[in-house]
């Protein structure tokens, strides 16, 4: 064997050796590489030998070698049918005391475990599994949980049965974070059990867990519920879980409630319409009014995924008085999630009901205190729009939205801002120059940048909405008269505005009322307008070029102006009218 062969594991066991941590991390990452450079043979006798025994005691490199192994590494030791190989050097990082390296380690073993065949899972993976579910310490067990889901459904059912057993186990297990891992791996591996062992097994496993004295343990239990009710009749989950779902709702722990207001959509659509109706309406609405803010939030943020299971009745009767209660609740956090969802009841409950019952807290949300709640109503208003009409919603909500529009969070006039191009397809044309119009302008001179930009967009998008006609009387005008103001500041976001807005707009507008005032802002005392002109003048030429008429306007009227600019004494004027001059005799040839 001459020295380039032993050359690629030398230099990785030199590194992984060597006292700096990063240099570790390299060699590890650069396993797959030497690897290669070994072949599969020697990548197979010497490499995962090397690896299994080299136990790193920095948490950092072992994460990356159990990532590493985890990412078709099989390919390089010969492919799948060697793929089992890899399962040592993974059960002893299985085994250490960091979590994370046990989470991706296990990861890994459910990856490995996919390409293996059948025959491979009984010969290799059922005893690491047997010895991972028995060994001394906890974090063995721990990880083993994972393990079970990727293998139950590939072995045969003498094997099934022992490792049902072997599961029940972890859910009794001494150690509060075996349990928790059985908890957190149930669900998976139930949706693999046939119907007769959901009743048999995976009953007794979750009502042991789910009756746990850690609240760690049982705020898990929520989402193994939702799975064993989606896998049985009707008749058996009113038999069998209507007392755990009472008991996971009413939990003494928030968290567990917490959990089980996350999930409650997804429980009432796993335990269908009539155990909904019957059941969990009382529930439900015990979560709306908990003592706990955070649950209050999580229950808030599934009320119209929840009321679409009802009926319109049950909804104003039970829903809605629980809705009133939520908009004056003194978390600022419930409020924010009601004013997120609180749109989603218009279309349940159609015109009247909306206008009476929900109308007034859409007022009420939309002048509360907190930025984050009036944000939340006004991204949601057009569902309310699509059922009560444009004409009371205007009527009811333009003062509210005038007002927000100064309001003194920058990020909810930026938010009124991005409405009202939808807003104003609705109202119509002469609606909006009445109530609007002016409005928008006086965003452009706003003292934050974001808002200004924001601002320049929204005509733009208002063009598009209205048209070029109505933009050239009632938008341009405006925007060319700010080119004249002795504060820089206005003159610049006439520049920006133009740029945005021209390409939307034609060359006989840009030729008669914008191109004047555009070019003798070229010559502006201020570097930053004249740079911008010549960024404008480049979407000018590259928006109107392609024509003959735009290519002649464009070689008359830009071209000169942007030579003499690139003669500027400021660098970026130079720079940027030079690119702009490219473009532009990119258009003309």
């Amino acid at each position: 064997m001459d020295s380039d062969d032993i050359a690629p594991i030398a230099i990785l066991i030199d590194e992984l050796r060597s006292e700096d941590v990063q240099l570790r991390l390299n060699a590890i990452h650069s396993i797959p590489t030497i690897a290669l450079a070994l072949g599969p043979d020697r990548a197979r006798d010497e490499l995962v030998p090397f690896l299994q025994d080299s136990i790193d005691d920095e948490d950092e490199v072992l994460l990356a070698l159990a990532d590493e192994l985890g990412r078709d590494f099989e390919q390089y030791i010969g492919g799948k049918e060697y793929a089992h190989l890899l399962l040592a050097p993974l059960e002893n990082l299985s085994s250490v005391e960091e979590t994370l390296v046990r989470d991706k380690a296990a990861e890994s073993l459910t990856k490995i475990a996919a390409v293996l065949s059948n025959a491979q899972i009984e010969e290799y993976c059922i005893p690491l599994l047997k010895r991972l579910s028995g060994a001394e310490w906890f974090t063995s067990r721990t990880s083993s949980a994972a393990l079970y889901p990727a293998v139950y459904d590939r072995v045969s059912p003498a094997i099934q049965d022992d490792l049902r057993k072997g599961y029940a186990a972890l859910g009794s297990d001494d150690t509060p974070m075996v349990r928790r891992a059985a908890a957190k791996w149930l669900g998976p591996l139930l949706l693999k059990f046939s119907d007769q062992h959901i009743l048999s097994d995976a009953l007794p496993i979750y009502r042991r867990l789910e009756s746990d004295d850690q609240d760690s343990v049982r705020l898990l239990t929520v989402e193994d519920l939702i799975a064993i009710a989606g896998k049985l009749k009707q008749s058996e989950i009113k038999e069998q879980l209507l007392k755990q779902i009472r008991h996971s709702i009413s939990d003494k722990s928030w968290r567990v409630r917490y959990m089980a207001a996350t999930h409650f959509n997804e429980l009432a659509t796993a335990v269908g319409k009539e155990i909904t109706r019957e059941e969990l309406i009382g529930q439900y609405v015990q979560l709306l009014k908990d003592n706990e803010a955070e649950v209050r939030t999580a229950a808030a943020s599934q009320i119209p995924g929840f009321s679409e299971l009802l009926e319109k009745e049950v909804i104003l009767a039970r829903i809605v008085p629980c809705v009133r209660d939520l908009a004056q609740d003194s978390s600022q956090h419930v409020r924010a999630a009601l004013a997120m969802q609180i749109s989603g009841l218009a279309p349940l409950l159609g015109r009247e009901p909306t206008i009476e019952h929900l109308l007034p807290l859409f007022l009420q949300l939309l002048k509360d205190d907190f930025p984050e709640v009036r944000l939340n109503i006004i991204s949601k208003l057009e569902t309310v729009n699509d059922v009560i009409g444009i004409g009371l919603l205007s009527a009811n909500l333009l003062p509210a939205i005038v007002e927000l529009a100064e309001d003194k969070s920058w990020r909810v006039r930026q938010a009124i801002i991005e409405y009202i191009p939808p807003l104003a397809k609705q109202l119509g044309k002469p609606f909006f120059d009445e109530q609007l119009g002016n409005l928008c302008m006086s965003w452009l001179g706003d003292t934050v940048y974001s808002i200004r930009e924001a601002a320049t967009i929204n005509l733009k998008n208002l063009t598009d909405v209205f048209g070029v006609e109505w933009s050239q009387s009632a938008i341009v005008p405006k925007v060319m008269g700010m080119g004249q103001h002795p504060n820089y500041l206005f003159r610049m976001t006439t520049v920006q505005a133009i740029t945005i807005i021209m390409p939307s707009l034609n060359l006989d507008i840009v030729r008669s009322e914008i191109v004047e005032s555009l070019l003798q802002l070229a010559s502006d005392p201020i570097p930053n307008i004249r740079f911008n002109v010549a960024k404008s003048l480049e979407v000018l030429a590259t928006a109107f070029g392609n024509t003959p008429e735009g290519k002649a306007f464009v070689h008359q009227r830009i071209i000169p102006v942007l030579e003499q600019q690139k003669n500027d004494q400021d660098a970026d004027v130079r720079y940027f009218a030079a690119r702009a001059l490219q473009k532009a005799a990119a258009v003309e040839t």
